[in-house]
C-alpha cells in the first residue's frame, strides 16, 4: 500500500473519480466507492466496506461525504479525511453547476432527455450487483435461511410499514449482537 504523498494522491484521485462519475447522487456512488476502496486500492475488504456502508446509512447526511470522510481518515488520518472530503465535494460541486446549467439549457432536446433517462437503468444494475454481493455474503455468514428471512422481513417493514432503514439496521445489530454478548457474559 502506498504511503505519504503517494497515498494522499491516490485518495484524492479515488474520491475525485467517485465524485465526478457518481451521476445520480449517493446511491449511484456506492458501487463506485466499492470499486475504488475494495477492488482497486484494497483499503478495505468486503466485510469492512459492508460494515462501513451500513453504519454510514444510519447517520444523517449525504452518504458520499460520510464514506469519503471515514475512509479517508481510516486510510490517511486527519489529512486523508480532509483530502477525501475535498476530492469528493469540490469537483462534484463544480461539475454539478456546469452540467445542470447545460442540461437545463438543452433539456427539451430529445437526445438530452434520452441520455438522462439512460442513466437510471445503469445505476439500477450497479446497485443490483452490489446488493447481490451483500446478499451472498449474508447468506454465507448468517446462513441462507436467516439471511433470506431477514431480507424479506426488511423489505416488508420498509415498503409496507414505511420503517426507516436506519431503524432496521439498528434492530438487526441488536438482534444479532445482543445474544452473543449475553453468551459471553458482556450484558
Amino acid at each position: 500500500m502506498a504511503t505519504g504523498w503517494k497515498l494522499q494522491a491516490n485518495l484524492f484521485v479515488a474520491f475525485c473519480r467517485v465524485g465526478l462519475l457518481g451521476f445520480g447522487g449517493g446511491p449511484s456512488a456506492i458501487p463506485l466507492f466499492h470499486q475504488e476502496v475494495v477492488r482497486k486500492y484494497g483499503w478495505m475488504d468486503e466485510d469492512e466496506f459492508g460494515d462501513t456502508l451500513a453504519l454510514a446509512n444510519t447517520m444523517p447526511g449525504p452518504i458520499a461525504t460520510k464514506l469519503a470522510g471515514y475512509i479517508g481518515y481510516k486510510v490517511g488520518g486527519k489529512i486523508g479525511c480532509i483530502n477525501a472530503l475535498i476530492a469528493s465535494v469540490i469537483p462534484t460541486s463544480l461539475m454539478m453547476v456546469l452540467l445542470i446549467g447545460i442540461l437545463q439549457k438543452y433539456k427539451d432536446i430529445p437526445w438530452v432527455q434520452n441520455m438522462s433517462a439512460a442513466v437510471v437503468p445503469v445505476v439500477a444494475v450497479m446497485l443490483g450487483v452490489l446488493s447481490w454481493d451483500f446478499i451472498k455474503k449474508s447468506g454465507d455468514t448468517l446462513g441462507w435461511k436467516k439471511a433470506v428471512g431477514m431480507l424479506i422481513a426488511a423489505g416488508i417493514l420498509m415498503e409496507a410499514l414505511h420503517i426507516h432503514p436506519a431503524i432496521l439496521i439498528l434492530a438487526i445489530i441488536v438482534f444479532i449482537f445482543l445474544p452473543n454478548l449475553k453468551k459471553r457474559g458482556g450484558v
